[in-house]
């Protein structure tokens, strides 16, 4: 689900100047704790890019929301870097360094299934600004 969804992300974000999305996994680091896991995470990211965190503690947004912080960010002419913690959270150094932090709902969701809904709501952002009738709320 998550390719299908980033592949028509690009074939809807190209033309509006978003995209293209890459997915980098870091070192799944389970017995180093929260702050290694952080530390690997700050490494990974591009230089300049705007952090913005997938964090329960972050803004629930609506997805016009969601896609005028997408557009503010291209409007700027920055790349964006979406951080989904491990299963203890995203390490607070880290959570502070972002620009934004958004929060799919109050409840805990896997890491792999939070994957899948950013990437539909990166998809249906582009189809908002893009003006399709993909999105109807």
């Amino acid at each position: 689900m998550v390719d299908d969804y980033l592949q028509r992300f690009e074939r809807t974000g190209r033309a509006l100047g978003l995209g293209p999305v890459s997915v980098v996994e870091v070192e799944d680091r389970k017995n180093l704790g929260m702050a290694a896991e952080g530390e690997l995470i700050a490494r990974a990211l591009p230089s300049g890019a705007a952090l913005v965190t997938l964090d329960e503690r972050g803004r629930v947004m609506s997805s016009p929301d969601f896609a005028r912080l997408l557009a503010g960010f291209r409007d700027a002419g920055r790349e964006v870097a979406f951080v989904i913690g491990g299963a203890d959270g995203i390490d607070p150094g880290l959570r502070a360094r972002a620009e934004a932090s958004v929060s799919f709902g109050a409840m805990v969701w896997p890491h792999m299934l939070v994957r899948v809904m950013l990437a539909e709501q990166l998809y249906r952002a582009a189809g908002i600004l893009a003006g399709t009738p993909y999105h109807r709320a």
